[in-house]
């Protein structure tokens, strides 16, 4: 199963596709995943340009419930040689909800391998199911299988301070070959990245989301190596580093989020 097949995307003409809010996109909270949002609006870039991300940032300024009707818009600003400048912008019921920006395109030069290192961590069949609390689900928690590889279960989280750095192994099952929009929706568990080192289950919302792409091949499971960088006034910042399970960095994914505690 691809991102688009995924979110549930169809083409409507040009420049203009649309998908509904399922519980397969949602939040706990019934609203669409951020993740799936950028997602969503990359289908959409990578159709209209024909060519591969290169990077991509989406702003979120608004929420869209369960049930909605969203329609994607491309607008291809600048098409050069080598690479594609556009942007997407998203709609549900008429309101603007999420912007994105971004490139598009393919060089030539290539390094023989990453500048970063993978996070020694087990196999994703040797490291333990992440099991969340009821109140996640029927939301996309339900359809992305997860593995916790680096760091404490949702149930260990006992208020004592922790590693900023935290890792797991997920996979969105028959579907082999990572895409942009596919590690969107991976990257974006970062919203919850903040819970490690507070040592407390935190909820998060994303203000914004960047991707940048790698190398893309063929893998089951992609590690998403979590680095929180900091917290102050209620936002958080971090990255995440995703890995292919041979090595191979997929991509890196960057957000600011509020932060807030659930309430117990």
């Amino acid at each position: 199963m691809d991102a688009k097949r995924f979110i549930g995307m169809t083409r409507i003409d040009d420049d203009t596709w649309q998908f509904e809010v399922s519980t397969r996109t949602m939040t706990p909270g019934k609203f669409l995943f951020g993740g799936c949002g950028l997602g969503a609006a990359l289908v959409a870039l990578e159709e209209a340009s024909e060519r591969p991300t290169i990077w991509a940032t989406a702003q979120y300024l608004s929420y869209a419930p369960l049930g909605s009707l969203v329609t994607v818009k491309t607008n291809l600003l600048v098409v050069g040689g080598n690479v594609t400048q556009a942007r997407a912008t998203m709609f549900a019921e008429d309101r603007e909800i999420l912007t994105v920006n971004g490139a598009l395109g393919r060089g030539t030069l290539s390094a023989s391998k990453p500048w970063s290192t993978m996070a020694s961590v087990p196999p994703p069949l040797e490291c333990p199911p992440r099991v969340m609390p009821s109140r996640f689900d029927n939301s996309v928690f339900d359809h992305v299988e997860t593995r916790v590889a680096l760091g404490r279960s949702w149930s260990e989280l006992d208020g004592t301070p922790g590693s900023p750095v935290s890792a797991l192994w997920s996979r969105i099952p028959d579907h082999l070959d990572p895409s942009a929009a596919t590690l969107a929706i991976l990257g974006d568990y970062m919203a919850g990245g903040a819970s490690q080192p507070l040592g407390k289950n935190t909820m998060g919302r994303s203000l914004d989301n960047t991707i940048r792409i790698g190398t893309l091949e063929p893998t089951e499971w992609v590690l998403c190596e979590m680095h929180m960088h900091t917290l102050a006034g209620g936002f958080a910042q971090g990255t995440a580093f995703l890995w292919s399970e041979t090595g191979t960095l997929l991509a890196t994914a960057s957000q600011s989020i509020a932060v807030k505690l659930w309430d117990s």
